[in-house]
């Protein structure tokens, strides 16, 4: 049995992983520092349902807390790890550098460099379509130059990239983190969504009656990836990945940001008032995934349409969020 360490694991994605990890048989050590970026009542509920799972473990603390790391490889021994836990999001990362900065390099490295003096083999390293920056050359594949972000935060996980890599070719000869995935995912949405990002805000917002801000013309496009779908990445990844590698997983049929509001209010059954604002510093006019890679070497292919998933959202949106 695979007892895998997820950092952010009472986070959207992470939540998600945790489930579908236990319902496999699999044990795991969570760990969440609960901050303050979002309301912590909310990852509290996300984890509540695996209180009492002879399986599960959770801990509370930074991943920047070299005590904190050592808690988590001693309560169970642990075989693998999964590192999400990250400060998130293009647009706070601009007005807080030095914060993106420590959170995901520092965090990052004190997480492999835990997983290095445990001995760990296989270490999968969240990662965002946002390294691409501003390219437009559609879709993206893992080939393509990663060298201009345009954002703090996009920074920081091609950053992460490269640190990944660095451990791996260090320690790999001696058996130690010879298997890093690096995951590029693309705007992913689904239950448990923060409620800062885009498809949770603007589902609240139409179920109150209130204008949606739109930036821009509408014509920026978004690779949307379902949830379950990234977890499904994820698990390839713990199941089949080798060596240092990078992986797209993402939904593969970018949608329009106007066509996006315009499905979210056909899923919440009203029809979207638009507030129209200009584009924000960090954002960029196009994600789009090339996931070729990713199903020949993890079994990867994205099973949720956008409309779909959307649809499912909104009536979770309206069962634990109202």
């Amino acid at each position: 049995m695979k007892t895998v360490f997820v950092t952010g694991a009472a986070g959207f994605i992470g939540s998600h992983l945790v489930e579908r990890l236990l319902k496999r048989g699999d044990g795991v050590v969570g760990l969440d520092s609960f901050n303050d970026f979002y309301d912590p009542s909310i990852k509290r509920a996300n984890v509540h349902a695996f209180e009492g799972h002879p399986n599960w473990m959770l801990l509370e603390g930074d991943i920047r807390d070299p005590e904190v790391l050592e808690e988590a490889f001693k309560v169970r021994p642990i075989t693998d790890v999964v590192h999400l836990a990250a400060r998130a999001g293009v647009r706070p990362s601009v007005e807080q550098p030095e914060l993106y900065s420590d959170v995901n390099l520092t965090g990052t490295i004190r997480v492999l460099e835990a997983a290095r003096v445990h001995r760990i083999s296989r270490f999968v390293f969240a990662s965002s379509s946002s390294v691409y920056g501003g390219s437009i050359r559609v879709p993206f594949t893992e080939e393509d130059p990663v060298e201009l972000p345009e954002s703090p935060y996009a920074a920081t996980k091609r950053a992460g990239e490269l640190i990944c890599k660095a451990f791996h070719h260090l320690n790999s000869p001696d058996g130690v983190l010879t298997d890093v995935p690096c995951l590029r995912f693309f705007t992913v949405y689904g239950p448990r969504q923060r409620p800062e990002m885009a498809i949770s805000k603007f589902t609240a917002l139409l179920l109150s009656g209130t204008p949606i801000p739109m930036f821009g013309d509408g014509s920026t496009l978004r690779d949307y990836t379902y949830v379950e779908d990234i977890v499904d990445g994820i698990s390839g990844a713990l199941d089949h990945a080798t060596g240092f590698d990078v992986f797209n997983i993402g939904g593969t049929h970018p949608i329009r940001l106007d066509e996006m509001i315009e499905l979210v209010g056909k899923a919440v059954g009203v029809k979207p008032s638009i507030e129209h604002h200009p584009m924000q510093p960090g954002d960029v006019l196009v994600t789009s995934a090339d996931c070729t890679h990713a199903k020949d070497v993890l079994g990867y292919s994205p099973k949720v349409s956008f409309e779909e998933g959307v649809a499912r959202y909104v009536d979770w949106h309206k069962k634990n969020r109202l």
